[in-house]
């Protein structure tokens, strides 16, 4: 593996486990609801609903990332880990969208590099290297 792609992913490795954790704040009250998911919760049963499928999302990704980065032994195709992290990178890539339009500045000026800087990371492990 190319050494940008490792460092890439490195870098993914640790930063995602620390939004994990950021959403387990939210979850526990540290941190208040009213400043994720730009400012739309209602209720925290909505707040719930939201946190958990975000962190759903994210350990699946840390999962796809960690078998990308071969830290566990697998057969899962490479093209397949690909291609999910081409929609992950999607996703980040509208999200950074999503969180410049946010009502809150925690998003604005928070997430949006996180998220952007996740779509440049993610796409320096998928690129295909010149020959």
């Amino acid at each position: 593996m190319k050494t940008t792609k490792a460092v890439a992913l490195r870098i993914l490795l640790t930063l995602f486990p620390l939004v994990i954790a950021f959403h387990v704040s939210v979850i526990s009250g540290v941190i208040p609801y009213n400043v994720v998911w730009a400012g739309k919760i209602n209720a925290i049963e909505e707040m719930y609903v939201f946190e958990a499928v975000s962190i759903a999302i994210n350990l699946l990704f840390i999962t796809v990332l960690v078998l990308k980065a071969q830290y566990v032994k697998n057969n899962i195709p490479d093209r397949l880990l690909n291609t999910i992290l081409w929609m992950f990178l999607i996703l980040f890539a509208f999200n950074t969208v999503g969180n410049l339009m946010a009502k809150t500045s925690f998003e604005k000026y928070v997430f949006t590099p996180i998220t952007l800087l996740s779509a440049i990371l993610i796409w320096l492990v998928v690129r295909k290297e010149k020959a």
